[in-house]
């Protein structure tokens, strides 16, 4: 499988209706939430129309969505108005937040003094938090500190790439963009 990148917006759900299971569209009648509600049916529509309406999709310990079936791995990030799914044939992750986003209340959680020079980009600060994100899913491990544990090492945002690093694991290389507002890092 050649990894890929699917973007949508919440679906309506006449739309989901079609590619979700009943037990799917249950589930998703009892979120309170009915942007979230809609995250959920759209994200497994846009993996099912990728791979196949008959897929099945479960959660791994972690809470992270899986396909037991082996087709793929999968990775899902929603935020107001997009969804993003990666699949591939290796493990992967992705996150998506809103370019807009003010992660200035945050940034001290997260945000080294040397990650702060690494770009002078007003986007830096969501593309670090979006980077350590797909990390934190990449490594499949919970409890990893977002300053200590997760580090970006460098930055070439001009080029899509922000190299980042899970504890002493090596190194890994990560895309990155922002695509008609909302900033999207992913580890294919």
């Amino acid at each position: 499988m050649i990894p890929c990148l699917l973007l949508g917006s919440p679906m309506p759900p006449e739309e989901t209706a079609l590619w979700t299971t009943c037990e799917e569209q249950v589930r998703a009648s009892t979120f309170r939430n009915e942007r979230r509600r809609r995250e959920y049916l759209t994200w497994r529509t846009l993996v099912r129309r990728e791979l196949g309406r008959d897929l099945r999709i479960a959660y791994n310990d972690l809470g992270a969505p899986v396909l037991p079936d082996g087709e793929a791995f999968v990775s899902v990030s929603h935020c107001e108005g997009r969804v993003a799914v990666v699949l591939s044939s290796r493990p992967c992750a992705v996150d998506i937040e809103p370019a807009g986003r003010n992660f200035s209340r945050v940034s001290d959680r997260y945000l080294t003094p040397s990650e702060q020079l690494l770009s002078d980009d007003p986007l830096w600060p969501g593309f670090v938090w979006c980077a350590k994100e797909a990390l934190y899913k990449y490594a499949g491990r919970a409890g990893l500190d977002f300053r200590e544990e997760l580090r970006i090492l460098a930055a070439d945002l001009a080029a899509g790439r922000i190299v980042g690093q899970i504890a002493s694991d090596p190194p890994v290389t990560l895309a990155a963009a922002c695509t008609e507002g909302f900033l999207v890092v992913s580890l294919l």
